[in-house]
């Protein structure tokens, strides 16, 4: 896969491989990660991997663009694909009102019943790709084709924490209340940071992640003297 480079202001080049999301792009991204970090370019600060592109940050009175960018191409002539063996995390998710606000617009536009969306959701396989947006946020794609919509037109403000959220095929559990133009599906009282220094946040990228359905009684009952974030 061939890969395309931008030069992002004075300090990083961004490595991208695709202009839409898929597994192969994303298996680039994750080996090409890999590959810088056992083999660091002088100069390098951090690399960022996304989606289909990965951001390489430098120090620029160490190093410059095209240094970087020869670096990043010889790694890629040798770039080795690997499946990552991700662990399997569990959200428990609450489908009832007033958790679901959107789940019978979306039930309406995939002509689904409300429990055929529920049971789709569940059914889904979920792959931690990345985290970004916001802090913790993790971005988990395989919400089966059979409930995907597109993000809503306007986006709604104040959407609570631990809000489920969908868009086309991707997943997100929400971590802070804030505003989302994906339709809102669930509420989990799943904490996705830890409060481990040594594993803060609950997903690594390249897990596996199943939803587990809850009613509110144990919604609540989890939710009581913590939170969800």
């Amino acid at each position: 896969m061939k890969a395309q480079f931008s030069a992002i202001a004075d300090h990083a080049l961004l490595v991208t491989f695709a202009q839409e999301l898929s597994d192969a792009a994303h298996a680039h991204v994750i080996a090409l990660d890999m590959a810088l970090g056992t083999n660091v370019p002088v100069g390098v600060i951090e690399t960022v991997p996304a989606l289909v592109n990965l951001l390489v940050s430098f120090d620029p009175m160490a190093t410059d663009h095209l240094t970087v960018q020869k670096h990043v191409g010889a790694c890629l002539e040798e770039l080795k694909l690997q499946e990552i063996a991700g662990g399997r995390r569990c959200v428990q998710v609450c489908y009832e009102p007033p958790f679901a606000p959107d789940l019978d617009a979306v039930a309406s536009a995939t002509g689904l019943s409300r429990e055929a969306v529920i049971n789709a959701h569940l059914e889904g396989d979920y792959r931690a790709l990345m985290y970004g947006f916001a802090p913790r946020y993790a971005y988990l794609a395989g919400v089966p084709n059979q409930i995907q919509v597109p993000r809503k037109t306007t986006p709604v403000r104040d959407v609570p924490a631990g809000s489920v959220i969908i868009a086309g095929p991707q997943c997100l559990v929400t971590t802070l209340t804030m505003p989302t133009g994906w339709s809102n599906i669930g509420r989990s009282p799943t904490p996705i940071f830890t409060g481990d220094p040594e594993h803060p946040f609950l997903f690594d990228v390249g897990d596996n992640v199943t939803f587990e359905r809850i009613d509110c009684t144990t919604y609540q009952r989890l939710s009581q003297g913590g939170n969800n974030v």
